[in-house]
């Protein structure tokens, strides 16, 4: 198992993370040009500029040298599926056929625990090759996926949210729970949930997977582990919307099915919301629920185009998801790429500076995990990722010709892949070094 190392160490390079929200506050993020960081039995010691800090350095303690090289917190992705890996990139015309033509018989596969295994291993290498150090995973309906996962994530000491997909209906027989039974969730939850850095996440898949039974028993097992996440998907495409309208009538929106059933608080995390109204998204800023927004995904089955001014204007709390397999790319550089341009063709605009700081602080407080996860705040968990604006040769060109802190995060999102991932640590441990 990987471990915090508990000396001090220290990072010389440009530091960038954030205290707020850049779309609401003008100074929203802290940047140190020549910077150092030093961290201490895996958690956060200081962030700032290295001419002020080397002088606090213990004897002996030379930081390692990442100049011309940009630190962030490690990016957080809060909507994607690790059983899906191995049919990423599958055609399809559609949400509801793809999820039958690949999605439940990928799945299916997951009742044996090595092949769970041999996925989750591949998947987290993948991640954190993307600088991806935290991520919200759905994983089947097989508890025997979570164990896989959770094992896995255990081994490389990351902070890892996920949960047994609950389906009880209009589903194949082979990934059906028996009458909404629930019961499987209760006792993953009290073997992972809080165990190291794991985090369990109450997963019904969408409302149309799952009875009315299963969702209220779901809403009597989130009241019983508040601190446990919840994460599903709502108004992602419109026939799924039409097909949640006639399952759930007495609802007000697909979004009020969960809330009728006690499933909107804080930690629930609604993958997509491409078809909410102003109310939705006003009872997601009530309830402290948050929106994971899935650009690719969207793009790529053609379900539709997020509305960040409608969300903004409700002040939701906003997150990003790379959402595999639906979503073409591991990248949350890739998938800033991606919702800028969803931006642009809903009317609106999405500096660079607020793609970073969705895939950071925004996503830590839209999971209610802000000071552990998604900045440099004292205290907090060491995770972090080595940005290299000379990846490749166009990246380093185009950097070259930034006059700007937001010219150089917006080539790094619009350029950007797993190659401009130079290292990535978690707890203060490297657990992908490029090259």
């Amino acid at each position: 198992m990987s471990t915090a190392p508990t000396t001090v160490q220290a990072y010389r390079a440009s530091l960038l993370h954030f205290h707020a929200d850049p779309a609401f506050t003008e100074q929203a993020y802290a940047w140190h040009q020549d910077g150092l960081l030093v961290v201490k039995g895996g958690r956060i010691e200081a962030a700032g500029d290295y001419a002020q800090l080397a002088g606090t350095l213990p004897p002996g303690v030379e930081p390692v040298d990442y100049r011309g090289k940009i630190i962030t917190p490690g990016f957080i992705d809060t909507h994607l599926h690790y059983p899906q890996t191995d049919m990423i990139a599958s055609p399809s015309p559609g949400l509801l056929p793809w999820l039958e033509t690949y999605t439940f018989p990928t799945e299916r596969r997951f009742e044996d625990p090595q092949h769970a295994r041999s996925v989750a291993e591949f998947f987290l290498d993948e991640l954190t090759r993307c600088g991806t150090t935290t991520a919200v995973v759905y994983c089947t309906v097989h508890p025997q996926s979570v164990d896989a996962f959770f094992e896995a994530s255990e081994a490389r000491n990351l902070r890892m949210v996920a949960g047994k997909v609950l389906m009880d209906r209009n589903c194949p027989d082979f990934l059906r729970d028996a009458e909404g039974q629930v019961g499987d969730s209760e006792a993953l939850i009290n073997k992972w949930h809080k165990r190291g850095r794991a985090l369990y996440a109450i997963t019904p898949r969408f409302a149309p997977t799952s009875s009315e039974a299963q969702l209220r028993l779901t809403g009597e097992l989130a009241r019983a582990y508040p601190d446990t996440f919840i994460q599903t998907h709502v108004s992602e495409n419109k026939d799924e919307c039409d097909w949640v309208r006639q399952l759930y009538p007495d609802s007000r929106s697909y979004l009020g099915v969960y809330e009728d059933f006690g499933l909107m608080r804080r930690r629930a995390l609604f993958g997509h919301c491409i078809w909410l109204d102003d109310e939705d998204f006003a009872r997601m800023a009530a309830t402290g629920s948050a929106a994971a927004i899935c650009p690719t995904s969207n793009l790529f089955l053609g379900s539709g185009l997020f509305d960040f001014e409608k969300a903004d204007g409700a002040k939701a709390l906003l997150s990003l998801g790379t959402d595999v397999g639906a979503g073409t790319s591991f990248s949350m550089l890739q998938t800033m790429n991606e919702a800028y341009k969803v931006a642009r063709l809903k009317g609106s605009y999405l500096p660079a500076l607020r793609m970073f700081y969705l895939a950071t602080l925004g996503a830590a407080r839209a999971m209610d995990l802000e000071g552990t996860i998604g900045s440099f705040a004292v205290g907090a968990e060491a995770d972090f990722v080595v940005l290299d604006p000379q990846a490749t040769p166009l990246l380093a060109r185009r950097s070259a010709h930034c006059d700007s802190l937001e010219e150089q995060l917006f080539a790094l999102a619009l350029l950007g892949d797993d190659r401009a991932i130079r290292a990535t640590y978690a707890m203060g441990a490297k657990v992908h070094e490029r090259g």
